[in-house]
């Protein structure tokens, strides 16, 4: 994808969070009719695949399997430590209550949500993390980019759908993974930072 249809998709995804804000409520009110076992059980299993250490794990190995790929282990973690540090920021300066604590919408069943005392619901750290990978496996796996699309949307329905979640979190999320995983990228395509330290490291 060019740059400027980066820039136009993202504004886009930006204008899309904004507008969900004001529909949050009413479009959490219609999971209910959504649920059943199985979707349950299936939402279930791909939220925990979703979740930051699995996601990274995954992201890790794929790059470690190829060996002329793994200087661009150091750039995913990066990616990693950037989205987890911004989200952090962000939850911890908005405080937004996630649906289920609102009593808008109740938790899947089987679902034991740990709350940490700063771990608000905006934005998706899910989202972040499965998107931040996008933009650096489009480059060095282009053929897994659309799997990994529909992987990373499924990960940020499944918090919607659990009800832990609302629209405007997991869609600002995303966009802010994938703008700092585009960025990594460009840096990694102008410094080669993360090739300069796997060749000082293994001397290759």
């Amino acid at each position: 994808m060019k740059a400027k249809n980066k820039i136009i998709l993202l504004i886009l995804i930006v204008i899309s969070a904004i507008v969900s804000l004001y529909f949050d409520n009413d479009l959490i009110k219609l999971i209910p009719y959504l649920r059943n076992g199985t979707l349950n059980s299936l939402f279930l299993a791909i939220s925990f695949i979703g979740s930051g250490v699995i996601v990274a794990l995954i992201a890790t190995l794929l790059f470690f399997w190829k060996k002329n790929k793994r200087k661009w282990i150091l750039p995913l973690w990066v990616s990693f430590v950037i989205s987890a540090s911004i989200g952090f920021i962000l939850k911890i300066t908005i405080q937004r209550a996630r649906p289920f604590q609102t009593g808008i919408i109740q938790l899947v069943s089987g679902l034991q949500e740990s709350i940490s005392s700063w771990d608000f619901s905006f934005p998706s750290f899910h989202s972040m993390f499965a998107f931040c990978v996008l933009p650096i496996l489009s480059q060095q796996f282009p053929k897994l980019k659309k799997f990994w699309i529909a992987f990373a949307i499924l990960v940020a329905f499944s918090r919607i759908y659990l009800g832990v979640h609302f629209v405007s979190d997991v869609i600002a999320g995303g966009a802010i993974g994938y703008l700092i995983g585009m960025m990594i990228v460009k840096a990694e395509k102008e410094n080669r930072f993360g090739e300069k330290i796997y060749r000082r490291v293994f001397g290759k």
